[in-house]
């Protein structure tokens, strides 16, 4: 009976219900886009950190996990080397540079990354290989970058540095590609260490000064022992900070402020909602007082109206949400490649939920303005 009373309702006003479900659907497209955006933001930042096969970091002292601002050289990855418990270590030099294309194509900014070929801090390729030493030039580059600007392997990737007041463009050969490695929000590009020494952009010519880098990336032998050889590394190794990778990545620029900012969008869109969602079923509720009345003078029972308001309210969330989800795929196929914005299934359900839910939160006002009506009173008499 509930169900019949509420669809026949829905079927009847169907015009009225539409509407409000094509709200509830631009509530859901934002939500999901919401949701999108700050898994998109959080990936571009986090990347290459989150794909690294390492569990620890090591910065120099006083660095306070901040990458650019930790300088380290190779007598401290030598230092590191010797400790017990370290099964591999990677010195990783990080800084910007711009690669240009001869044929007049837009100039792209890339994370340029100095890593030690076959070390922790060099991604695995999906295609072509490795990097082969640590002097050649030769580059492995991520799958966004090959994507944006249509490089194979084999290609000549020109990279552009400033070195001193001057621009230097330094030619090297694509050997690999990896998956998706990027880092503060650029597609990454791979080179061996002293290579990446040399051309790298800085205040003064390159000259003899000893390498250095920035981190040094440990794979431990048993990576379950993560907080033991944290301390471990601090006590045996002089002037240096060392963090697992989940604490370097919280205190990355800009990163906490920014899912914080995101987060709390998102949760007063959910609250916008159940407001949406209270009024127009309060004020629908209103507007048909005189039947409810006359459902409960036949004997209909609250448990009855309450049921139908419940299934109403359920109906019009399910249709909405169903639409708003469609629209997102279609939005989401005319995306242009490049914009931070990442569907995931995880998120996509914990969103849905969210809104299914929201939607019998929102009418429970109605329910109770529902079960409050008198008959006698409702009929005017």
């Amino acid at each position: 009976m509930a169900f019949y009373l509420a669809f026949k309702e829905v079927w009847r006003n169907k015009g009225r219900f539409l509407l409000f479900s094509l709200v509830i659907a631009l509530i859901t497209l934002l939500v999901l886009f919401i949701a999108a955006l700050a898994t998109g933001l959080s990936t571009s930042n986090k990347q290459y950190l989150s794909n690294l096969d390492a569990e620890l970091l090591v910065f120099q002292d006083n660095s306070d996990l901040q990458i650019t601002s930790s300088r380290l050289s190779q007598s401290k990855v030598n230092q590191v080397r010797r400790v017990e418990g370290v099964a591999d270590q990677g010195l990783i030099g990080t800084s910007a540079a711009t690669v240009v294309f001869a044929d007049g194509r837009e100039p792209v900014d890339i994370s340029l990354l100095g890593v030690e070929p076959g070390k922790p801090g060099e991604p695995a390729p999906i295609a072509g290989r490795s990097l082969r030493s640590k002097r050649a030039d030769e580059v492995v580059i991520d799958r966004l970058l090959a994507d944006q600007a249509n490089v194979e392997i084999g290609d000549t990737l020109i990279i552009k540095s400033v070195q001193g007041t001057e621009e230097e463009y330094y030619d090297l050969r694509v050997v690999g590609i990896t998956e998706e490695q990027r880092y503060f929000f650029q597609p990454s590009v791979f080179v061996p260490l002293y290579t990446w020494d040399e051309i790298k952009p800085q205040a003064a010519a390159a000259g003899d000064a000893p390498l250095t880098g920035n981190i040094i990336a440990v794979k431990l032998s048993d990576p379950a022992a993560i907080e033991l050889m944290q301390q471990r590394l601090s006590v045996l190794v002089d002037d240096i900070e060392v963090a697992d990778i989940p604490s370097v990545i919280e205190v990355l620029p800009g990163y906490s402020a920014q899912q914080s900012t995101l987060n709390t969008q998102q949760g007063f869109t959910f609250l916008i909602g159940v407001l949406v969602l209270g009024g127009f079923f309060q004020i629908q509720t209103l507007q048909k007082v005189g039947q409810i009345g006359m459902l409960k003078a036949v004997g209909a029972p609250n448990r009855t109206v309450a049921t139908a308001t419940l299934m109403q309210i359920v109906i019009v969330t399910i249709v909405g949400v169903g639409l708003g989800v469609l629209a997102v795929l279609g939005f989401a196929l005319g995306l242009p490649e490049g914009i931070p914005i990442i569907f995931t299934g995880q998120s996509i359900i914990i969103a849905i939920v969210a809104l299914l839910v929201i939607g019998p939160l929102g009418g429970l006002v109605s329910i109770r303005v529902a079960l409050r009506v008198e008959p006698l009173t409702a009929l005017g008499l």
